[in-house]
């Protein structure tokens, strides 16, 4: 099979398969996730148990990422990925057969929640460096692999959402959830019909914790990941809390109920599908920063535009330029540490990664709900959007006084 150049990563069977399994079950996942938001609005209407919600599930990340990391280097990935995708199915059946029932509470979403949280930490890494053998080694198809990654996450979300909030405005909550359990059957599939193993690298005999602290020594000494990794705790913490920011925008501010809910993320999903794409078809000689700053500063801007926004179509189009210019941020900063990682450490490194972009949700989420708890959804948009740009640009002044490069590296 020969494909083009945008999609060469698909010319691997064992990465074909994943695309196909992943797609699928990303869809589940966006339906759920639109679907736990406006559950606990409904349960509760309060921005401070949401964004607490959100804490709880992104919480496991900042407290164990590190270690999941650690074992993802030591685990047969393909192996330990059937584990963690059936784990995630369970509660996802689980939570499903709760609201089916009229018996869910709150703090059923809140420990399934946290359930889930623990089982990212482990299946993220697992999945990210798990990419490289799936496309045969090859760094170049790896770049590639990642934008498809990210196509096929956020042509999920285009989906995902806008059909969950149909569904809930129709039936309710509960068949997002048991439509996400089912998704997960795809992915399952696919793994186990993989060639690919994954089984780790040959290492010394050493515990965990220093199979941790060798990880951290890499991305001290090492300036670009550091930076990155630095500028990645900005934006995310202070920006990418969509979970938060956007269902109250949609239930307080614009009054659109739980389809119009639906949309907005669903315009979220577009602006990243078209920013992936790009990336997908873009030419790359290398890492180069210079736009993956850019777009994490557009990002931060819109975040803080979106203040202005005082209706639906308005709201749409801004988030669509969110979408995109996170995509174009996320990925090329995942990609550039990918590239830049040894074979034996993307793992950990990845980890890292996981636990700056998806472990500083706690604390976002917190920051942001106790914001939007004293005012509204538009100026939680401009407090974030304010303070990730502030911060931002702060690193960026560090980056260059210390000479550093905006361009292609080395």
């Amino acid at each position: 099979m020969h494909l083009p150049n945008g999609l060469r990563a698909l010319n691997h069977r064992d990465y074909r398969l994943f695309f196909v399994g992943m797609l699928i079950s990303l869809c589940g996942t966006w339906m759920q996730s639109v679907g736990q938001s406006w559950l606990i609005v409904r349960l509760t209407d309060s921005a401070f148990l949401l964004g607490l919600i959100a804490t709880l599930q992104f919480l496991p990340t900042l407290l164990f990422a590190l270690v999941g990391g650690a074992l993802a280097d030591r685990l047969p990935k393909r192996k330990a990925l059937l584990f963690t995708q059936g784990m995630m199915m369970l509660l996802a059946f689980v939570l499903a057969a709760l609201v089916l029932t009229g018996t869910v509470q709150y703090w059923h979403v809140a420990v399934l929640a946290t359930l889930l949280g623990l089982t990212n930490t482990l299946d993220v890494p697992l999945r990210q460096a798990f990419t490289v053998e799936m496309v045969g080694g090859s760094k170049q198809d790896l770049a590639n692999a990642v934008a498809l990654n990210s196509a096929i996450f956020n042509g999920a979300r285009l989906v995902g959402p806008a059909a969950a909030g149909l569904m809930i405005a129709k039936w309710g909550e509960g068949i997002a959830f048991l439509l996400n359990g089912i998704s997960f059957v795809a992915v399952l599939v696919s793994l186990a019909l993989m060639t690919a193993q994954g089984l780790p690298k040959p290492r010394p005999k050493r515990s965990l914790l220093a199979d941790v602290a060798e990880g951290l020594r890499y991305t001290w000494d090492n300036p670009v990941i550091f930076f990155l990794i630095a500028m990645l705790l900005a934006v995310g913490l202070f920006v990418i809390n969509y979970s938060v920011l956007v269902p109250i925008l949609a239930n307080n501010v614009l009054n659109i109920g739980a389809a119009g809910y639906g949309y907005l993320m669903s315009a979220l999903g577009a602006g990243a599908l078209v920013g992936a794409l790009i990336l997908a078809f873009r030419s790359r000689s290398g890492p180069n920063l210079k736009p993956l700053i850019t777009a994490g500063l557009v990002l931060c801007a819109a975040a803080a535009a979106m203040y202005f926004a005082h209706s639906f179509w308005v709201a749409m189009i801004i988030l669509f330029v969110m979408g995109w210019s996170q995509i174009l941020y996320t990925a090329d900063t995942n990609t550039t540490i990918q590239i830049l990682s040894p074979d034996d450490m993307r793992g950990r490194l990845m980890s890292l990664y996981q636990l700056v972009f998806a472990g500083s949700t706690p604390f976002g989420s917190l920051i942001t709900g106790a914001v939007i708890e004293r005012s509204n959804g538009s100026t939680g948009f401009l407090v974030d959007g304010a303070l990730g740009l502030f911060f931002a640009l702060l690193l960026l002044l560090w980056w260059v006084r210390r000479g550093g490069r905006v361009r292609a590296l080395a």
